[in-house]
């Protein structure tokens, strides 16, 4: 038996020595470690396979970085609480609740070991590795929803370019101004940081959201949580890929939560400019739309702020002044030989290389997928933005996305097959 908070159930078999397991999960980030908490429940034979050490994208980011959403969100299903609901989780002190969280049910992860091919091979599927084969009746990739690392632009070969997934601290960096593109809320923690770091910084700044730390007196993730929007499903959109590029709030969790803000930025000497539109031999050429971007910004902010002066909990709670955002236009190019590096803030995008499994991806490269199951029966999908719920990828909130994918491979075990239970597509 095992044991997670005290509820005990029957330990999962564990995988056979010749690389045949029930399900083979790849990726052991926070939903993998979900599913697994879910599929050990069921008494479900499984593996997790991680390329690096468990929760490899956390190793990945750099040393500073403090989760922007307050710890009463980052609860995997089972583990612990949080010492302090409210604070907010230093990288180190995540990657240890997820290896105490994965050691509590004796989670089977293999690490070091990369996926190189899935393929079909009936009734199940064949996952080749650095490391081996191994057959399956179920694969789920668990790779998250940050996978490959967006570069849109190069950059002369002088020039250092990282991509924000490859960014340690600044003191590697070599001297000099930096130019850091997107100013979400990696971009704007960058910038910050090299700026207090002594290096003069310019920000490109496309579409963005802005948004305080705190609003009448609540954590503004609080407030989205009373308004219903963590739990708002695909379900409920008009338009589910406008949605998912609303840019997310470029908040800090650092010094138990503090603002961000272009506002803050400006006024401590960062350079803002509009949306990088190309590189031209050894220029950066940004648009016209510095003000044009920011007065989006604001207006999506006030229409929130009525949101929640409109919920009855605002009621009797003073409602701060957020005045428009208004800064000097920057400049339109910037001669990329005066700079020291060029770092990417630019977001990630999903990739698959070694998915050889036709009907799973669209014409993006995207899959294709409905609450976890993909048409491919005995292939799921885990961790993705809006897999459900607007919450689908953040930490506590892919432990709902797990039980459902859970369920139905246990109800498919049971059943002998898989497609009574997979959900059906729109045509």
């Amino acid at each position: 038996m095992t044991s997670v908070r005290g509820a005990r159930f029957p330990r999962a078999p564990k995988p056979t020595p010749a690389g045949r397991a029930d399900t083979v999960v790849v990726g052991a980030g926070q939903a993998g470690l979900a599913l697994s908490y879910h599929l050990t429940r069921g008494g479900h034979e499984h593996v997790l396979i991680e390329r690096g050490r468990l929760g490899q994208s956390w190793h990945d980011r750099w040393d500073s970085l403090t989760l922007l959403s307050p710890n009463w969100m980052n609860r995997l299903p089972g583990g612990a609480t949080h010492d302090d609901p409210h604070g907010f989780l230093r990288r180190p002190e995540l990657i240890a609740y997820l290896e105490a969280y994965a050691r509590s049910f004796e989670a089977p992860v293999i690490e070091g070991v990369a996926v190189t091919r899935i393929d079909r091979d009936p009734p199940g599927f064949r996952i080749e590795t650095t490391s081996g084969e191994w057959l399956a009746r179920n694969v789920v990739l668990a790779t998250g929803d940050a996978a490959l690392p967006h570069v849109p632009f190069g950059v002369p070969p002088a020039v250092v370019s990282l991509h924000a997934a490859d960014y340690r601290r600044p003191a590697l960096l070599p001297d000099g101004p930096v130019l850091v593109v997107g100013a979400g809320a990696s971009g704007q923690q960058l910038a910050l940081e090299l700026r207090d770091a002594g290096h003069r910084v310019v920000l490109s700044v496309g579409r963005h959201s802005r948004a305080p730390r705190s609003y009448r007196g609540r954590d503004i993730f609080e407030w989205l949580d009373l308004l219903g929007d963590f739990d708002r499903t695909v379900d409920e959109l008009q338009n589910v890929e406008a949605a998912k590029r609303v840019p997310l709030f470029p908040l800090s969790g650092a010094n138990r939560g503090e603002d961000l803000g272009l506002d803050r930025l400006a006024a401590g000497g960062v350079t803002l400019t509009g949306r990088l539109l190309s590189i031209d031999g050894a220029h950066a050429v940004f648009a016209d739309d510095l003000a044009e971007n920011l007065a989006s910004a604001d207006a999506r902010l006030r229409k929130l702020f009525r949101r929640i002066d409109a919920h009855p909990h605002a009621r009797g709670r003073r409602a701060e002044s957020f005045p428009d955002l208004v800064v000097p236009p920057g400049p339109r190019t910037l001669d990329l030989r005066s700079v020291g590096s060029v770092i990417w803030a630019t977001g990630f995008r999903r990739a698959y290389p070694w998915l050889d499994v036709r009907g799973v991806l669209d014409a993006r490269g995207e899959i294709v997928q409905r609450q976890g199951a993909t048409r491919v029966p005995g292939l799921y999908v885990l961790g993705l933005a809006y897999q459900y719920r607007r919450s689908s990828h953040f930490i506590g909130g892919v432990g709902r996305d797990a039980a459902a994918v859970a369920g139905r491979i246990l109800a498919g075990r049971r059943h002998h097959g898989h497609r009574a239970v997979v959900p059906a597509f729109a045509a």
